[in-house]
């Protein structure tokens, strides 16, 4: 197998995991489920509107941005609870961080789906 057949070959196994692992966070996490619906309404919402090429960037990227965060979110909670599955206050400072991160991400797409939405009201 030449070099390149074999970083090609690579590379598609990664998107196999890749995709494995979203498809196990949409199967298995209520708040990406959540966020699903979330984001399928807004962007039935934005098609139903016309927002512009450039809303539908933003829109795509908060959508993503918020769904990736909660996905490292759901990642470091669940090696947290692995490496110590009693209480502990390191432990319980790791998983509010990584909510607030998630925190964080939605508060911006809130702001970016106010900013795309309210002109059109």
């Amino acid at each position: 197998m030449s070099k390149l057949s074999a970083f090609v070959y690579g590379r598609l196994k990664g998107c196999k995991y890749a995709i494995k692992g979203a498809l196990l966070l949409l199967k298995t996490e209520p708040s990406i489920q959540v966020q699903t619906v979330i984001a399928s309404i807004m962007t039935v919402v934005g098609y139903r509107i016309g927002i512009t090429k450039t809303e539908w960037i933003l829109q795509v990227f908060a959508i993503g941005l918020v769904m990736s965060i909660e996905g490292l979110n759901t990642t470091a909670e669940a090696i947290a609870d692995f490496i110590h599955p009693d209480f502990h206050d390191k432990i319980g400072f790791i998983k509010d961080v990584a909510a607030g991160a998630v925190f964080i991400a939605a508060i911006t797409a809130v702001i970016i789906g106010c900013i795309i939405y309210v002109p059109y009201l």
